[in-house]
């Protein structure tokens, strides 16, 4: 393995970047480059509830229905990765209300191409600080 500031490189098939929270694995397919597959479904949840926001208990029922297999995630898992979404600024949330206090509801601030470019920011400026040079030349052979 070999370990820069920002990234691993575990073998040549698969990077891991860790840039803000975000593990970049290039041996996974589409958002799974980036997610778990209980937190993609958390993603597509909030996604499609944009009018009403989606709280961390619905996100919770829909990711356990959803990935079969008798799998389940825990709430708390759900909570902080929801928690991190916003925090990354994926997501936006209101405190409200409710039985047993306060909760929060969770609205996306960024639609799945803003995450999928911001990732990708992410990943070009962690480069960019390791291997300046390498990068902005590899990145005119793309252009």
């Amino acid at each position: 393995m070999f370990k820069t500031r920002n990234f691993f490189i575990l073998n040549l098939h698969s990077i891991m970047l860790m840039s803000q929270g975000i593990v970049f694995d290039t041996s996974q397919h589409k958002l799974q480059k980036t997610l778990k597959d209980y937190q993609e479904l958390s993603l597509r949840f909030v996604w499609e509830e944009q009018s009403g926001g989606a709280k961390s208990k619905e996100v919770y029922d829909f990711v356990n229905e959803k990935l079969g297999g008798g799998r389940t995630i825990s709430r708390a898992s759900i909570i902080n990765f929801l928690a991190s979404m916003a925090e990354e600024g994926v997501l936006d949330y209101e405190e409200r209300s409710g039985k047993g206090g306060y909760h929060r509801v969770y609205f996306p601030k960024m639609d799945e191409t803003g995450y999928r470019k911001h990732i990708l920011r992410e990943v070009i400026e962690s480069m960019e600080r390791d291997f300046p040079e390498e990068t902005k030349e590899v990145l005119r052979e793309f252009i």
